[in-house]
């Protein structure tokens, strides 16, 4: 059977292994950044840069540049599977994009790639396309962030029981429990604005970095631009910085065959952040929806089936594959620290095959978490009836301490009445696990060893425990003011 290039935004084979990221997790834009197409464009854009700048020092001719500019675009099914056609011949995919490059270049394709080592051009492509996405993690981490941001100040006041243990504890408010899920993304989110802002590409230092083809391709010349004669390594750190200046990219000072791997991990480790604060967002939220608790759901659209068996079903997907992709992004940090720790002296090539599947996975992958995550919170749903019944089944409980120390305020002995209130919460616990409302607030309002310190309705109104939910209400709202000011930044 022949093959065939197949245009990821327009079709797809069935005929062959396609990844989910294909067509089922990521959006277009994360996707278009990855794909066969952009990245060759990009390899066409430093070949052009590199000539453009290679023209200005006198190497090559004006009409040689106008022509590969003429054609730098001119990546096509047809082009790719002429490249695809040669690398079966010669085992080398950046060397089969030159040699269709030229092809298409009658004029200028000579010159394509003079001076230049494989990864002079991968890895400066690589910096730019790491830019791109991290600038569409961010874009997509800041409309999360502020979708957090107006539920917390939405919810902000409303109590709701909190858990340790994943036991009743204290009340909190819904609009506190966000604001933790919001903090640890704030932290992501200003993470990455500085990992984008230290990306660099490897920069034209030729095959172990020494920059030696450079200087024997340029020696002596004379700078077009500006008239002045430039000699020795003088010419190779202008001809770098020319190209660099071109593509809008800083690079290392000093490299190897390639930029540092450690790059890599970086980037890598900073998406894995993303996902640990969306996996325990995903995480509470299982829990959370489960139906003895069933405070918080997911959307669950009209004609939404649940399952093939079951079809009263409601479960959580947008929460479980959040969860399930935060856990594959965790795993390749590793990947990449092993590709950095392992490049052997000057460089080995065993890093490659496995970047060309983690660094884009890691970024598909984050891309269509924080989707996910942004359809939860947009359509985020509060049981208020479940939150209620909790909060009346639970809260007295917790609101016992704010008693006790009325009590002790009152004169009381606290070992005597922390006892009192142990013996009637123990009686209430039992009625509870048997079924019956809480009978606690009813019982100490009734005992004369209470009620002689505190009054029955005075005490009634401590055990409240909606308005036990300390400074919550305004930590949130300072924290969702803090978003909108770092939001504000970008």
């Amino acid at each position: 059977m022949q093959s065939s290039i197949v245009n990821p935004q327009s079709s797809i084979s069935i005929d062959i292994y396609q990844s989910p990221f294909t067509t089922r997790y990521a959006g277009p834009a994360m996707r278009a950044i990855w794909s066969e197409r952009h990245k060759r464009l990009l390899w066409r854009r430093v070949w052009l840069a590199l000539a453009e700048a290679q023209q200005e020092l006198g190497i090559v001719s004006a009409e040689q540049v106008a022509d590969l500019r003429a054609h730098a675009e001119d990546v096509t099914e047809a082009s790719i599977a002429r490249a695809l056609e040669i690398e079966r011949e010669i085992h080398h995919d950046l060397m089969a994009e030159v040699r269709a490059f030229a092809e298409q270049c009658p004029v200028g394709g000579g010159v394509i790639h003079l001076g230049a080592t494989s990864m002079d051009i991968e890895d400066n492509a690589d910096a730019l396309r790491l830019r791109e996405a991290l600038d569409e993690v961010i874009g997509g981490l800041s409309r999360l962030i502020a979708a957090f941001t107006d539920k917390v100040e939405q919810y902000a006041d409303a109590p709701s029981m909190a858990f340790t243990h994943l036991q009743p504890a204290e009340p909190t408010t819904i609009g506190y429990r966000l604001a933790q899920y919001l903090q640890d993304l704030l932290t992501d989110l200003e993470h990455l604005r500085q990992i984008r802002a230290g990306v660099r590409g490897k920069g034209f230092k030729g095959a172990v970095g020494t920059s030696a083809s450079y200087l024997e391709l340029t020696g002596a010349g004379v700078d077009k631009v500006t008239g002045d004669t430039v000699t020795g390594d003088g010419v190779t750190h202008m001809l770098e910085q020319r190209v660099l200046d071109k593509l809008g990219l800083s690079a290392f000072p000093v490299a190897t065959q390639t930029y540092p791997r450690k790059q890599d991990w970086l980037v890598v480790n900073g998406l894995a952040g993303v996902a640990q604060s969306l996996y325990k967002f995903a995480f509470d939220l299982r829990v959370l929806q489960s139906p003895p608790i069933g405070e918080w759901a997911e959307p669950f659209g009209a004609k939404q089936v649940g399952s093939s068996a079951m079809p009263f079903k409601r479960n959580p997907i947008n929460a479980e594959k959040i969860d399930s992709l935060a856990r594959y992004i965790a795993a390749l940090p590793r990947v990449l620290w092993d590709n950095a720790a392992h490049s052997l002296l000057e460089r080995t090539l065993d890093d490659s095959a496995n970047r060309r599947v983690a660094l884009s996975e890691a970024f598909l992958a984050t891309d269509e978490i924080i989707r996910a995550a942004q359809r939860i919170v947009s359509g985020l749903q509060i049981n208020t009836a479940q939150v209620a019944r909790a909060m009346q089944v639970y809260g007295p409980f917790a609101a016992t301490e704010r008693l006790l120390m009325a009590l002790v305020k009152a004169g009381a002995s606290r070992q005597d009445m922390h006892e009192r209130i142990r013996e009637h919460s123990l009686a209430a616990w039992a009625a509870v696990g048997a079924g019956e409302p809480n009978p606690l607030i009813d019982r100490l309002c009734a005992d004369p060893a209470i009620t002689q310190y505190v009054g029955a309705a005075t005490a009634r109104g401590l055990l409240d425990a909606g308005a036990y939910v300390g400074d919550a209400p305004g930590r949130a709202r300072a924290m969702a003011a803090q978003a909108r000011q770092t939001l504000n930044q970008s």
